[in-house]
């Protein structure tokens, strides 16, 4: 047994990353041309040290154009999105800018003797106790400190601004660090700066995996994927989201909060439980395929629509568009308020629906692993004679996706004939899913050669669809 072991027989999770649903490069699928993916992105991802040499050199670059301080260059490029040449027109051509790197107007503060009241403590010290910004707004250090301090616990870093009444000049890193006293607000202060400089470019975007404190830079970013080589966590590059193609960053933020705000009336729909339409005994759905199979008469349908499967053909998945009402616009307010609730429902119980799908597809998924071994320990082939197993659940997850994101997509489109295609493409992805989802949950009845042929039609169908309506 432990020769079988050594000799890699078994599987394991990691040795195809399925809990990224959309990271397939560890599979042995083979890949497309990357100029014919319309998926390809290219990125790069960043440690901490790399990130802070790549920003050090704009602020190198802005601070010897104009001859000024880094901490001072760092606020001009921060308010530019880190655009070299834009933060010096605009230090040029802006009086704010010049005003905060000189001609400061002295404030007056209340004289005692050789000492000067702090107009915030009233408590009295000398002179070189006090300290302003270019706006000459005097205050003693100890109130300063006071004042990062408590900006700092909050969470505010390059915001940090005078504590003048009406006065907003933003205290350069230079000043703030020289009057932080203590580490730990100095290291927390360094952090948040930090953060707000990556946030702040154009080109960066930190994971969002937890815990993960990796960068990716991209010269042309788009809402496009990017996959975290360190957590294998996979996100929107522009939005930081999860992955939502085809639905853009903006539409699919308008999606989730309609469904936030609506999923008290959607409840109903939560449940996993429907009748058969023949002879209406209750069916739980156990698993991703919607090609249900009453156990108790064998009579086939859709889950979805609980319609004929049969009826659905084998070119058109009516079942996955919404029928509008023509004439919804002369009805009154009530009946238009009802056909805006049903189409939503429409949309939203079959986003939830693939969403449910993918979750059960992932244990069938463990189910499948599990055969792998079993027949592995038995002698019955190697890992990579069933490989071919894992590559068509992992593409099917892929899939089903791409899938659940059309439906915000659709939701939104308006009617014409560019939504006709696109719920035609969608429905006929729709149906090769399903086709693949139903061969994968009886793999061991389904022909090798008829399996991986269904894996290439339903990649073709998705990538198809991304390529005619994927814009970013």
């Amino acid at each position: 047994m432990s020769g079988e072991e050594d000799s890699g027989m078994y599987y394991s999770d990691e040795d195809c990353g399925y809990d990224a649903y959309y990271n397939m490069e560890d599979c042995d699928i083979e890949e497309n041309d990357s100029t014919l993916d319309p998926e390809h992105f290219s990125y790069e991802c960043l440690c901490v040290d790399e990130v802070e040499k790549l920003l050090n050199e704009s602020v190198e670059a802005l601070s010897n154009n104009l001859r000024i301080t880094p901490s001072l260059a760092k606020v001009l490029l921060h308010t530019h999105e880190w655009a070299v040449l834009p933060s010096a027109i605009a230090y040029k051509n802006s009086d704010w800018m010049q005003y905060l790197n000189g001609n400061p107007k002295q404030s007056k503060l209340e004289c005692l003797g050789q000492r000067l009241r702090c107009p915030v403590c009233f408590v009295p010290a000398i002179p070189e106790k006090f300290s302003s910004l270019s706006c000459g707004h005097l205050f003693c250090n100890e109130c300063w400190s006071t004042h990062f301090e408590v900006q700092i616990t909050q969470g505010v870093s390059t915001g940090i601004s005078c504590m003048a009444q009406d006065c907003g000049l933003l205290a350069p890193e230079d000043f703030v660090l020289s009057l932080l006293t203590k580490m730990p607000q100095r290291e927390k202060y360094q952090e948040f700066a930090f953060r707000d400089y990556v946030k702040s470019h154009p080109e960066l975007r930190f994971c969002p995996g937890p815990n993960c404190k990796f960068v990716f830079r991209s010269k042309e970013p788009k809402a496009k994927r990017t996959v975290c080589e360190h957590c294998m966590i996979s996100f929107c590059f522009k939005c930081g989201t999860d992955y939502h193609a085809p639905t853009d960053c903006a539409t699919i933020k308008k999606w989730l909060t309609k469904c936030a705000d609506d999923s008290e009336t959607a409840n109903y729909i939560s449940a996993h439980t429907k009748d058969c339409p023949r002879c209406h005994i209750c069916i739980e759905k156990n698993g991703g395929c919607n090609h249900m199979q009453c156990y108790n008469c064998k009579h086939d349908f859709c889950w979805m629509c609980l319609g004929d499967w049969k009826s659905h053909g084998s070119e058109y998945y009516e079942c996955s568009r919404y029928k509008e009402n023509p004439n919804i616009v002369n009805e009154s307010v009530h009946a238009q308020a009802r056909e805006a609730l049903k189409k939503y429902l429409h949309y939203y119980e079959r986003w939830e629906n693939h969403s449910k799908s993918l979750k059960l597809e992932a244990e069938t998924l463990e189910k499948i692993k599990s055969r792998i071994n079993a027949k592995v320990m038995n002698s019955s082939g190697t890992w990579i004679d069933w490989q071919y197993l894992v590559d068509a659940a992992a593409l099917l997850a892929k899939c089903r996706y791409t899938l659940q994101y059309t439906y915000p997509y659709a939701y939104y489109l308006e009617v014409g004939p560019r939504k006709e295609l696109f719920e035609y493409q969608q429905a006929q992805l729709e149906a090769e899913i399903e086709n693949l989802s139903w061969k994968i949950e009886r793999a061991e009845t389904t022909d090798r050669g008829d399996l991986e042929n269904q894996i290439d039609i339903a990649e073709k169908r998705r990538t198809t669809l991304l390529k005619d309506f994927l814009d970013v």
